[in-house]
């Protein structure tokens, strides 16, 4: 057993989020785990671009109000305390509502040695698809 030295939080990148987005990791993966944990910290109308996870991702929201999104689905507000499942290759987006900050922890695997990348990044998702979709989801600031 060993205490993981704390790496410094790393600002989101601009090709990835639109927004303030700063992420934690808590936990890479040491072979043979492939578990990889960070904690992702959005302020307000801050989000991910569209993405994908080869392995699946989970999501559990640690404070504040934010939205989540498959492709071709419903906008959800996600709060403190709820759980959210991504299935494996499901394009998806997640981020904090406009008028709160959202933190959660997002938990995924690293897929087997070769077997591609863990995750793909698609297009941004626009201010006009976040705001009809805060909007849908009852979340307008």
């Amino acid at each position: 057993m060993k205490i993981v030295e704390q790496a410094p939080s790393v600002k989101g990148r601009a090709e990835w989020f639109t927004g303030d987005v700063w992420f934690d990791v808590i936990a890479r993966g040491e072979p043979p785990s492939r578990l990889r944990v960070n904690s992702v910290h959005f302020a307000p109308c801050a989000r991910t671009g569209w993405h994908r996870h080869a392995v699946g991702q989970t999501l559990y929201v640690t404070e504040g109000t934010g939205l989540v999104q498959a492709r071709g689905g419903q906008v959800m507000a996600i709060r403190c305390g709820d759980t959210i499942h991504t299935p494996p290759g499901e394009w998806h987006w997640h981020g904090a509502a406009p008028d709160h900050f959202m933190t959660h922890l997002a938990m995924w695997e690293g897929p087997d040695d070769g077997a591609g990348p863990e995750t793909e990044w698609g297009e941004l998702v626009t201010d006009e698809e976040y705001g009809s979709g805060a909007a849908q989801a009852g979340v307008a600031g």
